[in-house]
């Protein structure tokens, strides 16, 4: 075992059944899917309530391996290792495409941190959504 304790980032066999298969949509989707679009694409995989996506899904956010963007209501598959390790997750979000991607940034984590301090507020996580236009459809 190489030493990767500060990436708690769980081995995929570590996963329950249900876990496994959500892990699998979020992976080769190319955006951030609802608890329902996955719950349709799983339903011949015996997945019948939106609780059973839901509780999976619960568990892959605690273990940093999939975000969930509050704006969307939507969840989305974590593109970076070790990426768990940032308290602040920022993703831009295109309104006309609907493309999602990651960003991080130390600096920022940090300036919101001080923030967030200076007003006596200890921050634990905070994801930020900034939306707009993908670099493709600004063009357009």
């Amino acid at each position: 075992m190489s030493d990767h304790h500060h990436d708690h980032h769980h081995d995929t066999a570590a996963l329950t059944k249900n876990q496994s298969l959500v892990m699998g949509q979020l992976s080769s989707a190319n955006g951030p899917l609802s608890a329902y679009t996955i719950l349709d694409r799983l339903r011949e995989h015996g997945f019948r309530a939106p609780l059973q996506v839901y509780r999976a899904l619960d568990k892959l956010v605690e273990f940093g391996m999939v975000h969930r963007l509050e704006s969307l209501n939507a969840f989305v598959a974590c593109r970076q290792p070790g990426c768990d390790t940032h308290e602040t997750i920022a993703f831009t979000i295109c309104e006309t495409c609907g493309q999602v991607a990651e960003l991080s940034d130390p600096e920022l984590a940090d300036h919101l941190k001080a923030l967030a301090a200076a007003t006596g507020f200890v921050l634990k996580k905070s994801t930020v959504e900034l939306r707009g236009l993908c670099r493709a459809c600004g063009r357009a």
